[in-house]
C-alpha cells in the first residue's frame, strides 16, 4: 500500500508541516495518506481502525510519544551542565500503557493522586523516580507517598504539619512548591504561576517554611518547585523562573538546608491549530537550562539537579480522536452543525477552556475544503460544540471525522455525562494496534450503582 506525507497541494492546506519537535506538528509524525486517500497512523489506516475498534475512538502514535520523551531527556542532557530528570506530568493522561512508555524511555512521573500513583506503581516506576502533587493530598495518599519512597511536592502549610506529625516514627522526602509571581498568556484556569493560586506557597513565607523544616528532621527536605502554567508559547516567563528559583535556593541555605533539586514545572504549549505557533522542545529546555545554570553561577552555588514536569507536550500530539459522522443541520445564513458520535464526555476542553483544534475527514483526506460547519457533539448541551466554524470538504453520515491533538486532558478529563461510556484507546506503530483501554460497556455504567432494598421489593 502506497502512501504519502500528510501535505498535499488539493487539499489547500499543509497539514503536516517540517517541525523541530512533536509539539511543534498539527498530526501524529507518522500520519499519512494512503492511496485509499485515507489518514494512516503508526501504518495504521485510520478507517480501518474504526471499523475494527468502532468510534469513538482514542489513536495513539507510539512513534510521536516515545520522540517526545527523547526530546525532551536528550536536550536537557545537552543543555545543562550538572545533573537532570524529566518527569511526565501524568495527569494529562495516566494509564498503565502510557506510563510504562514513558518509564521504559528513562522518564520520572508526577502524579497528583492515590490513583495515578498506584498506575504509576504498576506500570513499573519506583519511588525515586515518582514525584507526588497536589494541594489537598489525604493522609491515606502522603502515608501512600512515604510507603512508595516518592518525593512529596508539599503544597501548603496543613499538608507540611501533617508531614511533621506522621515523620515522627519515619522519614519523608519532600520539596517545597512556591508561586514564583510570574505571569504568563494562556488561559485562567492554568495559570499556576501568579501569587492568586491555590497552589503553593507565597513567597512572603519562604523563610518560615525554611525555619518550619529545618526544626523537623523526619522531613528528608531536597528541593525546592515551582509551575508557571500550561500551554505556553512564551520563553521569557520560563527564563525568568530559574533566577527566582536560584534566589530561593540561597535563601534556604542560610537556614542550615541543603538543596539537592530544582524542579522548574512544565508547561510547554502544542500545536492545536494552523496559527499556533510554540516554540521548539529543544528551545524550550535550552532556555530553563541556561537560566538555571546562570542564575547559579550569579550566585556562586552548585548547580542542584535540574527537573522538568512536561505533560501536554510529551504526549498531545501523540493522538488522535476519530468519530462517524451523523446528521447535518442547516440554519440558512446563520450556520452548518455536523453532528458526530462523541463530544465533551470524550474532549472536553472546548467547554471547559474554549480550546480550539482542527478537524480532517479520513476517509477524505485530499478533498478541498470548501464547506464551513460546527462540529458538534451529541450530548445534552448546547454548548457541546468541538469546534466551531470548521473548513471541511463535503461530509456525509458515515464519513471518519478526526481531531488531531487530544492525548493532553481527553481522556483524562472525560466523564460519563449522558451515561454515555467512554471510547477505547489504540496503540500503532509499524501497522499494527494494541488496545490500551477497552470501550466501557452499558454494564460498566451500572458496575457501581446499587438499589436499596425497599425499590428492590418493588419491582
Amino acid at each position: 500500500m502506497v502512501a504519502t506525507p500528510v501535505n498535499t497541494q488539493k487539499s489547500g492546506r499543509h497539514y503536516l508541516i517540517e517541525a523541530d519537535s512533536p509539539n511543534q506538528s498539527l498530526l501524529p509524525l507518522t500520519a499519512q495518506v494512503n492511496a485509499q486517500d485515507h489518514l494512516e497512523v503508526g501504518g495504521c489506516d485510520v478507517v480501518e481502525l474504526t471499523q475494527r475498534f468502532g468510534t469513538s475512538l482514542y489513536i495513539v502514535d507510539e512513534v510521536t510519544l516515545r520522540t517526545a520523551c527523547q526530546q525532551y531527556r536528550d536536550a536537557f542532557k545537552q543543555h545543562y551542565p550538572g545533573e537532570s530528570l524529566v518527569i511526565y506530568a501524568s495527569k494529562a493522561w495516566n494509564c498503565l500503557a502510557i506510563d510504562a512508555i514513558v518509564n521504559s524511555e528513562g522518564l520520572g512521573i508526577d502524579v497528583v493522586s492515590a490513583g495515578e500513583l498506584y498506575t504509576a506503581t504498576k506500570a513499573g516506576f519506583k519511588g525515586d523516580k515518582i514525584y507526588v502533587h497536589g494541594n489537598n493530598k489525604s493522609s491515606e495518599e502522603l502515608q501512600m507517598s512515604i510507603d512508595q519512597g516518592a518525593t512529596i511536592v508539599v503544597d501548603s502549610w496543613s499538608e507540611l504539619r501533617s508531614l511533621a506529625q506522621m515523620t515522627q516514627q519515619q522519614t519523608a522526602r519532600i520539596m517545597v512548591r512556591l508561586t514564583p509571581g510570574i505571569e504568563c498568556h494562556t488561559h485562567e484556569y492554568i495559570k499556576t504561576g501568579c501569587i492568586d493560586s491555590k497552589f503553593g506557597f507565597d513567597p512572603s513565607q519562604v523563610e518560615q517554611v525554611f525555619e518550619f523544616v529545618a526544626q523537623n528532621k523526619g522531613l528528608n527536605f531536597v528541593g525546592l518547585h515551582a509551575h508557571i502554567g500550561s500551554q505556553i508559547f512564551e520563553l521569557k516567563p520560563h527564563e525568568d523562573l530559574g533566577a527566582v528559583m536560584v534566589d530561593w535556593l540561597t535563601k534556604a541555605q542560610q537556614h542550615g538546608l541543603s538543596i539537592e533539586q530544582l524542579d522548574i514545572g512544565g508547561g510547554l504549549g502544542i500545536r492545536y491549530t494552523e496559527s499556533d505557533d510554540p516554540p521548539s522542545i529543544d528551545a524550550w529546555a535550552k532556555t530553563v537550562c541556561e537560566s538555571v545554570a546562570a542564575a547559579c553561577k550569579s550566585k556562586d552555588v552548585p548547580l542542584p539537579k535540574l527537573i522538568a514536569e512536561p505533560g501536554r507536550s510529551l504526549v498531545g500530539t501523540s493522538c488522535v480522536t476519530a468519530y462517524t459522522v451523523g446528521g447535518h443541520k442547516t440554519i440558512p445564513d446563520v450556520r452548518t452543525y455536523l453532528s458526530v458520535d462523541g463530544g465533551m464526555s470524550d474532549n472536553p476542553r472546548p467547554i471547559t477552556y474554549q480550546s480550539l483544534y482542527f478537524a480532517v475527514v479520513a476517509n477524505h483526506m485530499s478533498q478541498p475544503m470548501t464547506e464551513t460547519v460546527t462540529i458538534a457533539g451529541k450530548h445534552c448541551e448546547s454548548g457541546d460544540v468541538l469546534i466551531k466554524d470548521a473548513s471541511l470538504p463535503p461530509t456525509q453520515a458515515g464519513d471518519i471525522l478526526v481531531i488531531p491533538d487530544t492525548g493532553a486532558y481527553n481522556y483524562s478529563m472525560s466523564s460519563n455525562y449522558n451515561r454515555i461510556a467512554r471510547p477505547a484507546a489504540v496503540l500503532v506503530r509499524d501497522g499494527n494496534a494494541s488496545l490500551i483501554l477497552e470501550r466501557e460497556t452499558l454494564d460498566d455504567l451500572l458496575r457501581h450503582d446499587r438499589l436499596p432494598d425497599h425499590l428492590l421489593a418493588a419491582q
